[in-house]
């Protein structure tokens, strides 16, 4: 029978992942969220898996990492060793274990913004030397190649995904969100990029079905759509009730970005569920109840 260990439970998607899917058993360091029935097995680093070897799993979730990129590109080694060294240990001993299927993920940044064309899918080129978050994304999409022939495994690139979240992220809707809850001015960098945002309920119903896909490579998630930050300030303005000031300065990376999502939806007939109008509702939602 195929059971599923998940890394990575107490962080942004994966109490979201094990809370619909409570047979999967999740494996760290950390403790999960109280309220999530999942059996929790404590690892307390992954120099020793001595903790797991008894555990009968063929399936793997591995969420463990950073994507705070903003603090990577000005702390030379983080890279290194949020993105890379677990999942280099990890893999090694996962090639002794008789695995189905592997899941992991990267980032859409990847992608060469002056030779993409849109919507981008999973053919097109990519600069890995843009940064050094961009470059640690890389090296581990490396690892995960370099041990394929022993472990069928699946990189997901995700576009930008949101969702309701107590832990401090960069993201443009989080931070907003924090803000318009906590502040009398709150003000945003600039209104006019265009994105593709992914509800994070969502994203967790792509990942389990591509677990029980035989594909292997390069899958990219998000929604197909376009959404200008200038929308997600309308949208948070009328939740909140509170004015968004934008500064209207340099933005880096893409003006535009749109995910072509044909290969995902080709492999396990998922799409998408929620609006950004009803991902970022439920998501204010739960911020709110946080903040009480």
């Amino acid at each position: 029978m195929s059971k599923t260990i998940l890394f990575g439970g107490s962080g942004f998607l994966g109490p979201i992942i094990l809370e619909k899917y409570p047979d999967i058993i999740s494996i760290g360091r950390s403790p999960i969220p109280s309220h999530l029935k999942n059996k929790h097995i404590v690892l307390d680093n992954l120099d020793d898996f001595a903790a797991i070897d008894h555990i009968d799993f063929d399936k793997v979730i591995f969420l463990i990492g950073s994507s705070n990129h903003h603090v990577i590109n000005t702390k030379p080694s983080m890279g290194i060793e949020y993105n890379v060294l677990p999942l280099k240990k990890i893999l090694f001993y996962l090639q002794k274990r008789k695995i189905e299927k592997f899941i992991c993920f990267s980032t859409i940044l990847l992608y060469d913004v002056k030779r993409m064309k849109l919507p981008v899918d999973e053919t097109q080129s990519i600069n890995p030397y843009v940064n050094d978050y961009v470059f640690s994304k890389y090296l581990s999409e490396e690892l995960v190649k370099f041990y394929s022939d022993k472990i069928p495994s699946i990189i997901v690139r995700f576009s930008n995904i949101y969702g309701p979240t107590r832990l401090i992220r960069p993201d443009l809707v989080p931070t907003l969100i924090q803000k318009a809850l906590s502040l009398n001015e709150v003000t945003v960098w600039n209104t006019k990029p265009v994105r593709d945002f992914l509800y994070i309920a969502d994203a967790a119903d792509a990942i389990i079905k591509l677990l029980d896909t035989s594909y292997t490579g390069v899958v990219n998630l998000g929604t197909g759509k376009s959404v200008s930050v200038a929308r997600i300030v309308d949208i948070i303005e009328e939740l909140s009730g509170k004015k968004i000031k934008n500064l209207d300065k340099p933005v880096s990376g893409p003006m535009n970005f749109i995910c072509d999502i044909s290969l995902v939806k080709k492999l396990t007939g998922w799409k998408p569920r929620y609006s950004i109008e009803e991902g970022l509702r439920e998501t204010y939602g739960a911020m709110r109840q946080y903040e009480k």
